[in-house]
């Protein structure tokens, strides 16, 4: 095994992330939920970018003794975390955010356009069979499982997988652990509003979107993040600055270390949309928002590692 290789982490009985290393663009975590028996009910969050990938998910599901699944709760529309839908239908339900399905089937094959010398594999754009609006719970035996929508933060249509007795939450890419936050196409008030929720579920193992598993202090350090991309954009917007400008003349601080630092372009040009008041969420121009992260990443596109 490569310290590249998707590995399993057992988090409690029939509880399981599947972690990505190292958490870049397109390595994204998942996890799955059983009920004990192999031939039972699991339930999965979130799949992968490729179709590989997603295979390798599926193989991992079936080494930890438990039933292929016929539930999927998808965290949010991006590609990363939907891509490999495919490989788990017909046997199983799609559930989202009402949100997350409009804007799964607008994105469509989004990173294709964005990484073209990808091998993404089959690739079917599955959206959500099942809706909800604010919460949902659902059980797989005797867990329940909490499906919670934040608000807008990453996307417009994220949730979070909270499980109440297990002390888990799945928080989707809310959190990037040890990564940068991506919030260009959600909000950056949102996002930190979002933290509070995830305090207040008061769960003790956390499953980010990308990156290790952790616990509650990922919060803090996620905060601190978008506080600083607030300042800088206060800051930036009454100098006449251009988001461009005034991450090129950001001091990073604390988040030097942090992979995917060209992503400060991208969220600093959601902190400009609002201050300028418009609506959370409200759309950005991509083409803007990654050639500004190309810029930031010395000239060259962000490179997909799936």
């Amino acid at each position: 095994m490569s310290a590249t290789d998707p590995y399993v982490v057992a988090l409690a009985p029939n509880v399981h992330a599947f972690v990505q290393p190292d958490g870049g663009w397109c390595l994204n975590n998942a996890g799955f939920v059983g009920d004990g028996r192999p031939d039972g009910e699991t339930l999965l969050v979130d799949t992968a970018a490729t179709e590989r990938r997603a295979r390798l998910l599926r193989a991992a599901v079936l080494d930890a003794g438990c039933a292929l699944p016929r539930t999927i709760v998808t965290t949010h529309h991006h590609g990363d975390h939907t891509y490999g839908n495919g490989v788990f239908l017909p046997e199983a339900r799609i559930i989202g955010h009402e949100l997350c399905r409009s804007e799964q089937l607008a994105a469509g094959r989004q990173l294709h356009l964005l990484w073209p010398q990808t091998d993404w594999g089959h690739v079917d754009i599955e959206p959500p069979h099942l809706t909800y609006s604010d919460r949902l719970t659902l059980y797989v035996g005797e867990t329940e499982v909490r499906v919670i929508h934040p608000g807008t933060a990453h996307t417009v249509g994220d949730s979070i997988v909270h499980l109440p007795e297990q002390g888990i939450v799945f928080t989707g890419d809310l959190i990037f652990n040890g990564g940068t936050p991506f919030v260009p196409m959600g909000s950056l008030a949102g996002s930190l509003r979002a933290l509070d929720l995830l305090r207040a579920l008061d769960a003790s193992t956390v499953v980010p979107g990308h990156g290790r598993i952790t616990d509650p202090s990922a919060y803090d350090a996620t905060e601190r993040y978008l506080l600083y991309v607030r300042e800088l954009a206060a800051d930036g917007r009454t100098r006449g600055d251009s988001p461009l400008e005034t991450a090129r003349r950001a001091d990073p601080g604390e988040f030097a270390a942090w992979p995917e630092s060209e992503r400060l372009v991208a969220n600093l040009h959601r902190a400009y949309a609002e201050l300028d008041g418009l609506p959370e969420g409200h759309p950005l121009d991509a083409m803007t928002v990654f050639m500004d992260m190309a810029a930031m990443n010395g000239g060259k596109p962000v490179a997909c590692h799936a």
